[in-house]
Protein backbone atom coordinates (compact mmCIF):
# COMPACT_ATOMS: atom_id res chain seq x y z
CA UNK A 1 0.00 0.00 0.00
CA UNK A 2 1.13 3.53 -0.33
CA UNK A 3 1.85 5.50 2.91
CA UNK A 4 1.68 8.93 3.87
CA UNK A 5 5.07 10.47 5.06
CA UNK A 6 3.39 13.08 7.60
CA UNK A 7 6.64 13.33 9.83
CA UNK A 8 10.47 12.99 9.84
CA UNK A 9 11.17 9.95 11.86
CA UNK A 10 14.38 10.94 13.16
CA UNK A 11 11.56 13.61 15.40
CA UNK A 12 9.49 10.42 16.02
CA UNK A 13 7.35 11.01 19.36
CA UNK A 14 7.68 8.23 22.03
CA UNK A 15 5.58 5.32 21.13
CA UNK A 16 3.09 6.22 23.43
CA UNK A 17 2.39 9.41 21.88
CA UNK A 18 2.77 7.45 18.52
CA UNK A 19 -0.32 5.18 19.37
CA UNK A 20 -2.49 7.61 19.47
CA UNK A 21 -1.49 9.73 16.88
CA UNK A 22 -3.16 9.37 13.27
CA UNK A 23 -6.90 8.52 13.94
CA UNK A 24 -10.36 10.78 14.50
CA UNK A 25 -11.27 12.38 18.15
CA UNK A 26 -12.08 8.68 19.67
CA UNK A 27 -8.23 8.25 19.82
CA UNK A 28 -7.48 11.68 21.54
CA UNK A 29 -6.68 11.67 25.06
CA UNK A 30 -8.57 12.90 27.64
CA UNK A 31 -7.06 12.61 31.42
CA UNK A 32 -4.79 9.83 30.26
CA UNK A 33 -7.18 7.70 28.21
CA UNK A 34 -9.09 7.60 24.85
CA UNK A 35 -13.10 7.73 24.51
CA UNK A 36 -13.23 3.71 25.19
CA UNK A 37 -11.37 4.30 28.58
CA UNK A 38 -7.90 3.26 27.40
CA UNK A 39 -4.24 4.01 28.13
CA UNK A 40 -1.74 3.98 25.30
CA UNK A 41 0.72 2.37 27.71
CA UNK A 42 0.12 -0.90 29.58
CA UNK A 43 -2.03 -0.62 32.91
CA UNK A 44 -1.24 -4.71 34.00
CA UNK A 45 -3.27 -4.78 36.57
CA UNK A 46 -6.53 -3.75 34.89
CA UNK A 47 -8.55 -7.19 34.11
CA UNK A 48 -9.34 -7.24 30.80
CA UNK A 49 -12.54 -8.18 29.52
CA UNK A 50 -14.15 -6.22 27.31
CA UNK A 51 -12.71 -6.66 23.88
CA UNK A 52 -16.14 -6.15 22.32
CA UNK A 53 -15.29 -2.24 22.25
CA UNK A 54 -11.46 -1.93 23.01
CA UNK A 55 -8.46 -3.25 25.52
CA UNK A 56 -5.24 -0.85 26.95
CA UNK A 57 -2.16 -2.54 24.59
CA UNK A 58 -0.19 -5.21 26.52
CA UNK A 59 3.23 -5.33 27.43
CA UNK A 60 4.36 -7.53 24.76
CA UNK A 61 2.33 -5.15 22.47
CA UNK A 62 3.70 -2.23 23.68
CA UNK A 63 7.38 -3.72 23.24
CA UNK A 64 7.11 -4.88 19.65
CA UNK A 65 5.61 -1.07 18.96
CA UNK A 66 8.39 0.20 20.74
CA UNK A 67 10.80 -1.92 18.60
CA UNK A 68 9.49 -0.93 15.61
CA UNK A 69 9.61 2.83 16.35
CA UNK A 70 13.42 2.33 17.19
CA UNK A 71 14.35 0.64 13.57
CA UNK A 72 12.01 3.53 12.11
CA UNK A 73 14.22 6.22 13.73
CA UNK A 74 17.69 3.86 12.72
CA UNK A 75 16.80 2.98 9.28
CA UNK A 76 14.57 5.28 8.11
CA UNK A 77 14.72 6.20 3.92
CA UNK A 78 11.59 7.60 1.53
CA UNK A 79 10.61 3.55 1.37
CA UNK A 80 10.82 2.88 4.99
CA UNK A 81 7.32 3.37 5.62
CA UNK A 82 5.97 1.26 2.74
CA UNK A 83 8.57 -1.61 3.26
CA UNK A 84 7.06 -1.57 6.92
CA UNK A 85 3.87 -1.84 5.58
CA UNK A 86 4.48 -4.93 2.87
CA UNK A 87 6.35 -6.96 6.28
CA UNK A 88 3.05 -6.24 8.44
CA UNK A 89 1.01 -7.14 5.58
CA UNK A 90 3.03 -10.49 4.69
CA UNK A 91 3.33 -11.34 8.04
CA UNK A 92 -0.59 -11.13 8.36
CA UNK A 93 -1.32 -13.36 5.57
CA UNK A 94 0.81 -15.81 6.95
CA UNK A 95 -0.41 -15.98 10.24
CA UNK A 96 -3.59 -16.13 8.82
CA UNK A 97 -2.82 -19.07 6.46
CA UNK A 98 -3.77 -16.64 3.19
CA UNK A 99 -0.09 -16.62 2.00
CA UNK A 100 -0.79 -18.51 -0.66
CA UNK A 101 -4.53 -16.59 -2.32
CA UNK A 102 -3.21 -15.16 -5.58
CA UNK A 103 -4.46 -11.28 -6.27
CA UNK A 104 -5.56 -10.72 -2.35
CA UNK A 105 -4.64 -7.25 -1.60
CA UNK A 106 -5.02 -5.97 1.78
CA UNK A 107 -5.57 -2.21 2.59
CA UNK A 108 -4.59 -0.98 5.95
CA UNK A 109 -6.68 2.21 7.40
CA UNK A 110 -7.09 3.85 10.64
CA UNK A 111 -10.58 2.00 11.86
CA UNK A 112 -13.52 -0.05 10.88
CA UNK A 113 -14.99 3.00 10.11
CA UNK A 114 -12.82 3.93 7.48
CA UNK A 115 -12.51 0.58 6.02
CA UNK A 116 -16.17 0.83 5.46
CA UNK A 117 -15.71 3.99 3.34
CA UNK A 118 -13.09 2.54 1.55
CA UNK A 119 -14.98 -0.99 0.29
CA UNK A 120 -17.85 2.26 -0.66
CA UNK A 121 -15.34 3.75 -3.02
CA UNK A 122 -13.84 0.67 -4.36
CA UNK A 123 -17.85 -1.07 -5.10
CA UNK A 124 -19.54 2.37 -5.73
CA UNK A 125 -22.63 1.52 -4.96
CA UNK A 126 -26.27 3.09 -5.14
CA UNK A 127 -27.38 1.81 -1.94
CA UNK A 128 -24.83 0.37 1.15
CA UNK A 129 -27.53 -2.36 3.08
CA UNK A 130 -26.27 -2.97 6.62
CA UNK A 131 -27.03 -3.48 10.12
CA UNK A 132 -27.98 -1.15 12.87
CA UNK A 133 -25.59 0.97 13.50
CA UNK A 134 -26.02 0.41 17.55
CA UNK A 135 -24.94 -2.82 16.36
CA UNK A 136 -21.80 -2.41 14.01
CA UNK A 137 -20.35 1.24 14.24
CA UNK A 138 -22.51 4.08 14.66
CA UNK A 139 -19.99 6.17 12.78
CA UNK A 140 -20.32 4.31 9.63
CA UNK A 141 -23.79 5.91 7.89
CA UNK A 142 -22.12 8.79 8.30
CA UNK A 143 -18.50 7.73 7.06
CA UNK A 144 -20.54 6.30 3.75
CA UNK A 145 -22.35 9.47 2.95
CA UNK A 146 -19.75 11.38 0.84
CA UNK A 147 -19.34 8.27 -0.56
CA UNK A 148 -22.78 6.44 -1.06
CA UNK A 149 -26.27 7.72 -2.71
CA UNK A 150 -28.44 5.98 0.38
CA UNK A 151 -27.71 3.91 3.78
CA UNK A 152 -29.85 1.71 4.76
CA UNK A 153 -29.95 -0.18 7.98
CA UNK A 154 -31.98 -3.56 9.37
CA UNK A 155 -32.65 -3.88 13.35
CA UNK A 156 -31.32 -7.14 14.39
CA UNK A 157 -32.91 -7.14 17.96
CA UNK A 158 -36.10 -5.72 18.84
CA UNK A 159 -37.40 -3.26 21.56
CA UNK A 160 -37.12 -5.98 23.92
CA UNK A 161 -33.25 -6.74 22.85
CA UNK A 162 -34.71 -10.08 21.89
CA UNK A 163 -32.83 -11.59 18.81
CA UNK A 164 -35.14 -11.04 15.44
CA UNK A 165 -36.06 -14.09 13.66
CA UNK A 166 -33.06 -14.69 10.99
CA UNK A 167 -35.98 -15.48 8.10
CA UNK A 168 -37.34 -12.05 9.18
CA UNK A 169 -34.46 -10.38 8.53
CA UNK A 170 -33.41 -12.30 5.65
CA UNK A 171 -36.52 -11.43 4.03
CA UNK A 172 -36.15 -7.75 4.62
CA UNK A 173 -32.60 -7.28 3.17
CA UNK A 174 -33.69 -9.45 0.30
CA UNK A 175 -36.58 -7.10 -0.27
CA UNK A 176 -34.74 -4.04 -0.13
CA UNK A 177 -32.06 -5.54 -2.42
CA UNK A 178 -34.92 -7.02 -5.08
CA UNK A 179 -35.95 -3.35 -4.87
CA UNK A 180 -32.91 -0.91 -5.30
CA UNK A 181 -31.33 -3.78 -8.09
CA UNK A 182 -34.72 -3.48 -9.47
CA UNK A 183 -34.35 0.00 -10.63
CA UNK A 184 -30.97 -0.55 -11.96
CA UNK A 185 -28.94 0.01 -9.12
CA UNK A 186 -25.72 -1.34 -7.19
CA UNK A 187 -26.24 -2.47 -3.55
CA UNK A 188 -23.13 -2.83 -1.13
CA UNK A 189 -24.36 -5.72 0.90
CA UNK A 190 -22.41 -5.56 4.67
CA UNK A 191 -23.00 -8.96 6.06
CA UNK A 192 -21.84 -8.18 9.87
CA UNK A 193 -19.94 -11.43 11.85
CA UNK A 194 -20.07 -10.90 14.77
CA UNK A 195 -21.89 -8.03 16.02
CA UNK A 196 -21.42 -5.91 19.37
CA UNK A 197 -23.78 -8.51 20.60
CA UNK A 198 -22.48 -11.58 19.00
CA UNK A 199 -24.93 -12.33 16.19
CA UNK A 200 -24.08 -12.90 12.52
CA UNK A 201 -27.13 -10.76 10.21
CA UNK A 202 -27.83 -11.22 7.54
CA UNK A 203 -27.44 -14.95 7.28
CA UNK A 204 -24.00 -16.11 5.00
CA UNK A 205 -26.95 -18.06 3.00
CA UNK A 206 -28.84 -14.89 2.62
CA UNK A 207 -25.79 -13.10 1.16
CA UNK A 208 -24.91 -15.56 -0.90
CA UNK A 209 -27.94 -15.76 -2.56
CA UNK A 210 -27.95 -11.97 -3.17
CA UNK A 211 -24.76 -12.14 -4.99
CA UNK A 212 -25.32 -14.87 -7.31
CA UNK A 213 -29.05 -14.08 -8.09
CA UNK A 214 -27.67 -10.18 -8.70
CA UNK A 215 -24.48 -11.61 -9.92
CA UNK A 216 -22.44 -7.79 -11.02
CA UNK A 217 -24.95 -5.51 -9.06
CA UNK A 218 -24.23 -6.80 -5.39
CA UNK A 219 -20.72 -7.36 -4.02
CA UNK A 220 -20.63 -8.23 -0.20
CA UNK A 221 -18.55 -6.86 2.47
CA UNK A 222 -18.03 -9.11 5.50
CA UNK A 223 -18.15 -6.49 8.71
CA UNK A 224 -15.62 -9.17 10.86
CA UNK A 225 -14.22 -5.80 12.89
CA UNK A 226 -14.68 -8.23 15.80
CA UNK A 227 -12.17 -10.46 14.35
CA UNK A 228 -13.66 -13.22 16.04
CA UNK A 229 -13.11 -15.50 13.29
CA UNK A 230 -10.90 -18.91 12.15
CA UNK A 231 -8.36 -18.98 9.53
CA UNK A 232 -10.85 -21.54 7.68
CA UNK A 233 -13.44 -19.20 7.64
CA UNK A 234 -11.68 -16.33 6.47
CA UNK A 235 -10.62 -18.51 3.57
CA UNK A 236 -14.16 -19.46 3.23
CA UNK A 237 -15.76 -15.55 3.16
CA UNK A 238 -12.77 -14.82 0.42
CA UNK A 239 -12.83 -17.76 -1.92
CA UNK A 240 -17.34 -17.02 -2.45
CA UNK A 241 -15.90 -13.31 -3.68
CA UNK A 242 -16.30 -11.50 -0.09
CA UNK A 243 -14.29 -8.64 0.98
CA UNK A 244 -13.64 -8.48 4.98
CA UNK A 245 -13.19 -5.38 7.23
CA UNK A 246 -11.09 -6.65 9.88
CA UNK A 247 -9.48 -4.69 12.97
CA UNK A 248 -6.35 -5.53 14.91
CA UNK A 249 -8.18 -3.94 18.31
CA UNK A 250 -11.12 -6.29 19.44
CA UNK A 251 -10.43 -10.02 19.59
CA UNK A 252 -6.78 -9.74 18.50
CA UNK A 253 -7.07 -6.58 22.00
CA UNK A 254 -4.52 -4.63 19.68
CA UNK A 255 -4.76 -0.70 20.23
CA UNK A 256 -7.67 1.15 19.01
CA UNK A 257 -7.55 2.72 15.49
CA UNK A 258 -6.45 -0.16 13.35
CA UNK A 259 -7.99 -1.26 10.47
CA UNK A 260 -7.80 -3.48 7.22
CA UNK A 261 -9.63 -4.58 4.45
CA UNK A 262 -9.31 -7.61 2.70
CA UNK A 263 -10.24 -7.83 -1.02
CA UNK A 264 -10.14 -10.89 -3.00
CA UNK A 265 -9.38 -11.08 -6.72
CA UNK A 266 -12.53 -11.42 -7.76
CA UNK A 267 -13.75 -7.91 -6.14
CA UNK A 268 -13.18 -4.90 -8.79
CA UNK A 269 -9.78 -4.81 -9.43
CA UNK A 270 -9.98 -2.13 -12.08
CA UNK A 271 -11.45 0.22 -9.18
CA UNK A 272 -8.74 -1.17 -6.63
CA UNK A 273 -5.68 -0.12 -8.53
CA UNK A 274 -7.75 3.53 -9.42
CA UNK A 275 -7.91 3.37 -5.18
CA UNK A 276 -4.21 2.52 -4.82
CA UNK A 277 -2.97 4.47 -7.64
CA UNK A 278 -4.95 7.95 -5.95
CA UNK A 279 -2.81 7.20 -3.00
CA UNK A 280 -5.93 6.72 -0.77
CA UNK A 281 -5.36 4.23 2.14
CA UNK A 282 -7.19 6.21 4.44
CA UNK A 283 -7.59 8.90 7.23
CA UNK A 284 -4.73 8.59 9.77
CA UNK A 285 -2.68 6.39 7.78
CA UNK A 286 0.53 6.91 9.17
CA UNK A 287 3.72 6.03 11.55
CA UNK A 288 1.31 5.52 14.50
CA UNK A 289 -1.08 2.82 12.55
CA UNK A 290 2.09 1.38 11.77
CA UNK A 291 3.05 0.96 15.51
CA UNK A 292 -0.46 -0.11 16.71
CA UNK A 293 -1.00 -3.08 13.68
CA UNK A 294 2.33 -4.57 14.98
CA UNK A 295 1.33 -4.42 18.39
CA UNK A 296 -2.00 -6.18 16.70
CA UNK A 297 0.49 -8.78 14.87
CA UNK A 298 1.98 -9.31 17.79
CA UNK A 299 -1.37 -10.64 20.18
CA UNK A 300 -1.99 -12.48 16.96
CA UNK A 301 1.17 -14.04 16.35
CA UNK A 302 0.64 -15.19 20.21
CA UNK A 303 -2.41 -16.71 19.93
CA UNK A 304 -1.84 -18.41 16.48
CA UNK A 305 0.81 -20.29 18.28
CA UNK A 306 -1.65 -22.38 20.22
CA UNK A 307 -2.93 -25.58 18.92
CA UNK A 308 -6.73 -25.06 18.04
CA UNK A 309 -8.03 -27.61 20.00
CA UNK A 310 -6.68 -26.27 23.28
CA UNK A 311 -7.84 -22.89 21.89
CA UNK A 312 -11.67 -24.41 21.49
CA UNK A 313 -11.37 -25.89 25.23
CA UNK A 314 -10.64 -23.11 26.60
CA UNK A 315 -13.50 -21.00 24.82
CA UNK A 316 -15.94 -23.44 25.96
CA UNK A 317 -14.74 -23.57 29.53
CA UNK A 318 -14.84 -19.91 29.30
CA UNK A 319 -18.26 -19.82 27.89
CA UNK A 320 -19.36 -22.21 30.69
CA UNK A 321 -18.33 -20.32 33.46
CA UNK A 322 -19.91 -16.96 32.05
CA UNK A 323 -23.43 -18.58 30.88
CA UNK A 324 -23.37 -20.11 34.63
CA UNK A 325 -22.67 -16.67 36.65
CA UNK A 326 -24.35 -14.92 34.25
CA UNK A 327 -28.03 -16.86 34.29
CA UNK A 328 -27.49 -18.10 38.14
CA UNK A 329 -28.03 -14.28 39.43
CA UNK A 330 -31.32 -12.11 39.43
CA UNK A 331 -28.96 -9.15 39.38
CA UNK A 332 -27.96 -10.25 35.63
CA UNK A 333 -30.36 -10.85 32.49
CA UNK A 334 -28.51 -12.09 29.86
CA UNK A 335 -29.62 -11.70 26.34
CA UNK A 336 -30.07 -14.61 23.86
CA UNK A 337 -26.90 -14.90 21.35
CA UNK A 338 -28.10 -16.81 18.53
CA UNK A 339 -26.08 -19.74 17.11
CA UNK A 340 -23.18 -19.15 15.11
CA UNK A 341 -23.49 -21.01 11.86
CA UNK A 342 -21.17 -19.94 8.91
CA UNK A 343 -22.21 -23.97 7.35
CA UNK A 344 -23.43 -21.80 4.09
CA UNK A 345 -20.27 -20.53 2.86
CA UNK A 346 -18.30 -23.85 3.55
CA UNK A 347 -16.77 -23.03 7.58
CA UNK A 348 -18.61 -25.24 9.89
CA UNK A 349 -16.12 -26.28 12.28
CA UNK A 350 -13.25 -24.35 14.08
CA UNK A 351 -12.66 -22.14 17.57
CA UNK A 352 -14.98 -19.42 15.97
CA UNK A 353 -18.18 -21.11 16.15
CA UNK A 354 -18.23 -20.99 20.01
CA UNK A 355 -19.64 -18.22 21.74
CA UNK A 356 -16.97 -15.18 23.11
CA UNK A 357 -19.66 -11.94 23.35
CA UNK A 358 -21.95 -12.48 26.30
CA UNK A 359 -24.17 -9.25 26.69
CA UNK A 360 -26.36 -8.58 29.63
CA UNK A 361 -28.58 -6.31 31.79
CA UNK A 362 -27.99 -5.30 34.90
CA UNK A 363 -31.47 -5.73 37.09
CA UNK A 364 -32.23 -4.14 40.12
CA UNK A 365 -35.60 -4.68 41.92
CA UNK A 366 -36.32 -6.41 39.25
CA UNK A 367 -36.24 -3.55 36.20
CA UNK A 368 -33.73 -3.24 34.26
CA UNK A 369 -30.78 -0.25 34.54
CA UNK A 370 -31.36 2.18 31.78
CA UNK A 371 -28.26 3.02 29.21
CA UNK A 372 -26.99 6.28 31.61
CA UNK A 373 -26.86 4.07 34.92
CA UNK A 374 -24.81 1.39 33.10
CA UNK A 375 -22.39 3.72 31.59
CA UNK A 376 -22.02 4.60 35.24
CA UNK A 377 -21.39 1.03 36.41
CA UNK A 378 -18.97 0.24 33.53
CA UNK A 379 -16.91 3.54 34.38
CA UNK A 380 -16.95 2.42 37.90
CA UNK A 381 -15.12 -1.13 37.41
CA UNK A 382 -12.05 0.79 36.31
CA UNK A 383 -11.68 1.84 39.50
CA UNK A 384 -10.54 0.79 42.48
CA UNK A 385 -13.09 0.80 45.16
CA UNK A 386 -11.42 -1.61 47.58
CA UNK A 387 -12.59 1.03 50.47
CA UNK A 388 -16.32 -0.35 49.65
CA UNK A 389 -15.38 -3.83 49.77
CA UNK A 390 -12.81 -6.37 48.81
CA UNK A 391 -14.59 -7.38 45.85
CA UNK A 392 -15.25 -3.79 44.60
CA UNK A 393 -11.31 -3.60 44.85
CA UNK A 394 -10.47 -5.18 41.58
CA UNK A 395 -9.87 -2.91 38.46
CA UNK A 396 -11.39 -4.31 35.79
CA UNK A 397 -12.95 -3.49 32.01
CA UNK A 398 -16.08 -4.80 30.06
CA UNK A 399 -17.32 -3.90 26.81
CA UNK A 400 -19.02 -0.78 26.81
CA UNK A 401 -23.08 -0.80 27.27
CA UNK A 402 -25.24 -0.80 23.76
CA UNK A 403 -28.23 0.99 23.42
CA UNK A 404 -30.31 -1.22 25.44
CA UNK A 405 -28.10 -0.98 28.33
CA UNK A 406 -26.29 -4.01 27.87
CA UNK A 407 -22.62 -4.53 29.18
CA UNK A 408 -20.49 -7.12 27.40
CA UNK A 409 -18.41 -9.71 29.30
CA UNK A 410 -15.90 -11.26 26.53
CA UNK A 411 -13.18 -13.68 25.88
CA UNK A 412 -10.05 -12.35 23.74
CA UNK A 413 -6.78 -13.38 22.01
CA UNK A 414 -4.95 -12.61 24.75
CA UNK A 415 -7.04 -14.21 27.19
CA UNK A 416 -6.95 -17.31 25.56
CA UNK A 417 -2.92 -17.26 25.63
CA UNK A 418 -3.03 -16.45 29.16
CA UNK A 419 -5.74 -19.32 29.52
CA UNK A 420 -4.24 -22.05 28.12
CA UNK A 421 -1.59 -21.99 30.60
CA UNK A 422 -4.26 -21.10 33.73
CA UNK A 423 -7.20 -21.41 33.04
CA UNK A 424 -9.23 -21.41 36.34
CA UNK A 425 -7.31 -18.31 36.86
CA UNK A 426 -8.46 -16.93 33.66
CA UNK A 427 -12.55 -17.76 34.00
CA UNK A 428 -11.89 -17.01 38.16
CA UNK A 429 -10.86 -13.43 37.19
CA UNK A 430 -13.92 -13.00 35.04
CA UNK A 431 -16.16 -13.99 37.40
CA UNK A 432 -15.35 -11.61 40.01
CA UNK A 433 -15.64 -8.90 37.46
CA UNK A 434 -19.17 -9.75 37.22
CA UNK A 435 -19.12 -9.72 40.98
CA UNK A 436 -18.38 -6.45 41.38
CA UNK A 437 -20.94 -5.47 38.79
CA UNK A 438 -23.54 -7.18 40.35
CA UNK A 439 -22.25 -4.89 43.97
CA UNK A 440 -22.16 -1.79 41.76
CA UNK A 441 -26.03 -1.66 41.13
CA UNK A 442 -26.87 -0.56 44.44
CA UNK A 443 -24.04 1.90 44.47
CA UNK A 444 -25.83 3.49 41.19
CA UNK A 445 -28.95 4.04 42.98
CA UNK A 446 -27.17 5.68 45.71
CA UNK A 447 -25.27 8.04 43.69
Amino acid sequence: MRALKLIDPRCLPDTAELLVEGGDARIALVSGVNEYGCRPYPDPELAEFGSSTASTISESGFAAADALRARLVDHFDDAACDREYDRIGAEFRSLCGLSDLAGLEIIFSASGTDVHRIASRLTKPDLVLMVDPSETGRGVPEALSDETPETTSVRIRGDDAMPRDSLEIDAEIESLVESCVGKGGKVLLVLTDVSKTGMIAPSPSCALEMKSRFHGSVEILVDACQFRMADATLRAYLAKGFMLALTGSKFLTGPTFSGALLVPQSVSNREMQKVLSSGYSGPGTSFGLLLRWEAALAELRAFRRIPEIEVENFLARFAGAISRRLEGDPHFEPLPVPRIDRRAVGSSSGWDRIQTIFPFRLKRGGACLGLEEARVVHALLREDLSHVSNAAGLRCSLGQPVSCGALRICSSARLVVEGVENSDAVTSLAVSALDKAALLIHSVKSR
